[in-house]
């Protein structure tokens, strides 16, 4: 609480007179009264948290510290893991202005009039709580009212800060100027702190071919032959390193190009890698290791800056069975234990610790050796009887699916059946596949992850079931390319499963020209004396393969139609039923046989034994 008896939140910089118990004026920029330099110290009896911020303070020259320290007290005390320890040799005049001391005493406070220099001529530039502005918003806004042009180099989001980098002492001034003189929406003043900088990490330049040579020597120093183990935590303050003034810092793309080419060279055998303590928020270098490292079983990448578990992507070549990931801001992105557990196993699917604490065996099913899958051993129906039965269902069902008027199929659904749609799972954009038609409507759980919307996709009642086949692309299934499989039957109930290709029809002039595979699940009740009824339908639907595509299409097959012998000539018809006598296929595929034969009957009959020889006449054919 404020000295006025007024609360304030963390960021609240809006400009108001401050008044004390004493009924002073605003303040006037002098310096501060005892109790308030105490408070700002954190020793007042609140602890952390106090007042003391300066942005609440009224400053008619809009003059503020050019110094991450002129923060208020409680981002002085609080503890972050994250940021480096204020070490007494930076910014004198920060802690020159904290102590009250002026420009004038000759001891380096600074102030608005004066001009900042940087060795290395790089000047880093922060706006506290800035992530919660636009990028364009923000540097438009400071471009307007910094009386020097300037190009802002490395904007980056930190935490809540925002970060950037200019290389002229002349626009380092005039942004330091700018504090307090942009109001936000919300009514709060933009802080924007500046100071002397190193170079932007990614403009840092090779090391030396001299530090290069001290740096493998530590790192031979730090190598375990007996164990293939490299330890490389916190090595910036290796004494070796900083009695040569060499600054090792793994967060910086060249420093960590150095190190892995050095571990590739000399120890690609390694095991066990420790990074952790070295600021690192990326892993893209660490990715080209993956390949060159291939051994590698445990990583510690603790106490680093990783705030995204996607970071971890770029090493799933490895087969990891030890990670330690704590204290990086990740892993406060998981809602509990398990989430966490979850998310790094997808990632390495063989881990057995994670930081330190053991997890269940993993269950796996891959196999070292590559392994030839053997072919597919055709249909199974159990029975003779199940197998006429499922066969001449199938032939009424796709011959209605396939005739363009999808409606009759009513009479195959139970009122109260239900359907599934399911496509695989993919991040490209679907639109491009020929499977786009399809997309919309699947429920890979994969893909929908909210319950509501999975419960929407699923098709309720037979009604709905048929009104959302019927918005399906029109299809021509080659049946002789199905197989059967039946995985339950009792004297209630018949559950089996279909596969096969199809193609798409020509519809308005239009033909997809592509073949597509398919895998249906019918669940079944019987229905009259002979007959089957839907209960649930799930229908699996992806790209062919190339030999189901060389192989799809090439037996015969039967034209749906609303009757199935059409009137033909008296000859004809002799000649039908003869066929269909020697052949033992049913009237429809006897007379597509014949009728590609030109009603040639020797012909027709040499062709058929052929395709039966062959094996590329399907079960249906025979079913009457």
């Amino acid at each position: 609480m404020a000295e006025g008896g007024h609360y304030y939140s963390e960021h609240d910089d809006r400009t108001a007179p401050f008044r004390n118990s004493k009924g002073r004026g605003a303040h006037k920029g002098r310096g501060f009264d005892r109790s308030r330099r105490d408070r700002q110290r954190g020793n007042h009896a609140g602890g952390f948290g106090g007042p003391g911020n300066r942005g609440r303070l009224k400053d008619t020259d809009g003059d503020v510290a050019m110094s991450d320290g002129s923060q208020d007290s409680r981002s002085q005390h609080r503890f972050n893991p994250y940021v480096p320890p204020f070490r007494k040799g930076d910014g004198r005049f920060d802690r020159d202005r904290r102590q009250g001391r002026g420009a004038g005493n000759g001891r380096g406070g600074f102030r608005g009039d004066r001009n900042m220099n940087s060795r290395s001529g790089w000047y880093k530039v922060t706006v506290p709580h800035g992530k919660k502005y636009d990028k364009k918003w923000l540097v438009t806004a400071l471009q307007n009212i910094c009386s020097v042009s300037y190009t802002p180099v490395h904007y980056h989001v930190d935490h809540n800060r925002v970060h950037f980098f200019v290389d002229d002492s002349a626009a380092a001034n005039a942004l330091h100027k700018c504090s307090h003189k942009i109001t936000d929406s919300d009514g709060f003043k933009v802080e924007v702190h500046v100071n002397p900088s190193a170079p932007p990490s990614f403009l840092q330049s090779d090391l030396k071919p001299e530090h290069l040579e001290h740096l493998k020597q530590c790192m031979a120093k730090r190598f375990d032959g007996s164990q293939q183990a490299l330890d490389l935590n916190n090595i910036r303050t290796d004494p070796d390193l900083v009695s040569q003034n060499i600054d090792i810092i793994l967060n910086r793309k060249t420093n960590m190009e150095a190190v892995i080419k050095i571990i590739e060279k000399y120890i690609p055998e390694l095991t066990c890698l420790n990074l952790s303590n070295n600021r690192i928020h990326k892993l893209d270098e660490l990715a080209d290791l993956v390949t060159k490292v291939p051994n590698l079983k445990t990583l510690n990448l603790s106490s680093n800056e990783l705030k995204s578990d996607r970071e971890l992507d770029k090493l799933k070549g490895w087969k990891l069975v030890e990670l330690w990931l704590n204290r990086n801001p990740l892993c406060e992105l998981f809602k509990d234990q398990a989430a966490y557990i979850s998310a790094v196993r997808q990632r390495f699917p063989r881990l057995l610790k994670l930081d330190g604490h053991d997890l269940p065996p993993p269950i796996g099913f891959d196999v070292e050796t590559p392994t030839t899958i053997p072919p597919c051993k055709g249909s199974c129906f159990g029975t003779d009887e199940i197998k006429a039965l499922i066969l001449r269902f199938l032939q009424q069902y796709y011959s209605i699916y396939d005739s363009g008027n999808r409606q009759p199929l009513l009479d195959a659904y139970h009122d109260g059946a239900s359907l599934s749609l399911t496509t695989p799972y993919s991040t490209q954009n679907p639109s491009r596949s020929s499977l786009g038609e399809y997309y919309k409507d699947s429920r890979n759980l994969k893909r929908i992850k909210d319950s509501t919307m999975r419960f929407r996709l699923l098709k309720h009642t037979r009604l709905n079931v048929v009104a959302f086949l019927n918005e399906l692309p029109k299809t021509q299934h080659d049946i002789a390319s199905f197989t059967i499989d039946v995985n339950t039957y009792t004297n209630t109930l018949l559950s089996f499963t279909v596969s096969g290709v199809f193609k798409e029809v020509v519809v308005d002039g239009k033909s997809r020209e592509s073949t597509m595979a398919f895998s249906r699940v019918f669940i079944t009740v019987p229905a009259g004396n002979s007959g089957l009824c839907i209960v649930n339908d799930q229908l699996f639907i992806r790209m062919a393969t190339t030999e189901e595509i060389r192989r799809a299409f090439v037996a015969p097959a039967p034209t749906p139609s609303s009757s199935p012998v059409p009137t033909l000539t008296a000859p004809q018809q002799e000649m039908l039923t003869a066929f269909s006598l020697k052949s033992g296929m049913n009237l429809e595929w006897s007379q597509k046989c014949l009728q590609d034969n030109e009603w040639d009957f020797n012909r027709a009959a040499q062709i058929f034994t052929q395709l039966k020889t062959e094996g590329k006449i399907p079960d249906v054919a025979f079913v009457k």
